[in-house]
């Protein structure tokens, strides 16, 4: 079963879901225990195709760490931070969590593009 860290402490990714935000982007990276990765990137799988029929997942890509990492990391755009609260909140997304090998952890947080003037846009 997976289980869940915090990147920051002072912020907790069940907290950021309350806030009104649109859109939205989950930045989760999983550590894989090792010799798991296979089976860590079809549990992924079985939940990015879940969540896609949820119409309010607006893109995802899975990056893998390399050169021997166990590291992955799912980059997800969501319509907003309801959206996927209501997504993540479905008793059919909590049995996707079974699928995930013991000592797989993630690491999900919430973001929203930042401006930096000169550089990149903001929302």
């Amino acid at each position: 079963m997976l289980k869940f860290g915090h990147i920051d402490a002072s912020t907790h990714f069940h907290d950021q879901q309350k806030e009104k935000a649109r859109p939205v982007t989950v930045i989760n990276t999983f550590v894989a225990p090792e010799g798991k990765e296979e089976e860590v990137v079809a549990a992924w799988t079985d939940d990015a195709e879940y969540m896609k029929k949820s119409g309010s997942l607006l893109s995802v890509q899975l990056y893998r760490g390399i050169g021997g990492s166990r590291l992955f990391t799912d980059v997800a755009v969501w319509k907003s931070a309801e959206h996927l609260r209501a997504a993540l909140g479905t008793p059919e997304f909590a049995s996707h969590l079974e699928r995930y090998p013991a000592r797989t952890v993630a690491y999900p947080h919430l973001y929203q593009k930042f401006a930096v003037e000169g550089v990149c846009e903001g929302e």
